[in-house]
Formats: structure tokens, C-alpha cells, sequence
């Protein structure tokens, strides 16, 4: 399961607006590659929507069925938000559907013979 714990809104080049869901799956126990010790996070994820401003706040709270899933990406520059520091990221995190998950932890690939 994940909660809908914000929304954050967006401006299209035509002026528009559109609004994204903040998803956040469970805690997690990770080991800092640094120290070495254990802390807390969770993952999360911006999911579109075509909800206005108003519904995206009474979503706030919400379980979804699905996870949140780090995907491999091609590396790209991100600037940290409370230091502006520039780091190279090759992953982001990806909202999935419960029905996604199921189905590609079921789907068994064949090969094809020519």
C-alpha cells in the first residue's frame, strides 16, 4: 500500500495547470553507504492526475493499492533541494499498481524459435 501525502502543481508552457500526487510506500530499514548505520526512510513517487487543487487535499491521506519501485534510468544531473549541490543520479522512483505487479510477477516470458 501507499499514502497520498501531497500534491504538487504544475505549470504547462500553455499556461495550464496540472496536478501531481506525492506517494509514499512503507518504511524502510537502509544502511548508509557513508556510515554504515541503519536508518529509516520510504520511497516516493509523483503520480499525474487530472484532479483539480481542491480534490488533490482531500486526497491527502489515502491508501492506494501498489508499491513505489526504483527503476534504472540513464544517468541525468539533480540539484539537491536544501543545498543546491549537483549530484548524478541513473535511477527515479515509479508509482505501481497492485494489478501491475501481480501481473508482471506472473507474466513468464517464452522464447521464440525461428
Amino acid at each position: 500500500m501507499v499514502t497520498i501525502v501531497d500534491f504538487k502543481s504544475y505549470t504547462r508552457e500553455d499556461g495550464s495547470i496540472f496536478n501531481s500526487l506525492i506517494v509514499q510506500g512503507g518504511v524502510e530499514a537502509v544502511k548508509s553507504q557513508t556510515t554504515g548505520k541503519m536508518y529509516l526512510t520510504a520511497k516516493t513517487a509523483r503520480v499525474p492526475s487530472t484532479f483539480n487543487e481542491i480534490t488533490c487535499k482531500s486526497l491527502i491521506g489515502q491508501q492506494l493499492p501498489g508499491s513505489v519501485h526504483k527503476l534504472v534510468t540513464d544517468p541525468y544531473e539533480y540539484a539537491l533541494p536544501d543545498s543546491g549541490e549537483i549530484v548524478s543520479l541513473s535511477h527515479r522512483y515509479e508509482y505501481v499498481a497492485e494489478q501491475e505487479v501481480v501481473l508482471n510477477d506472473n507474466i513468464i516470458e517464452e522464447e521464440v524459435v525461428i
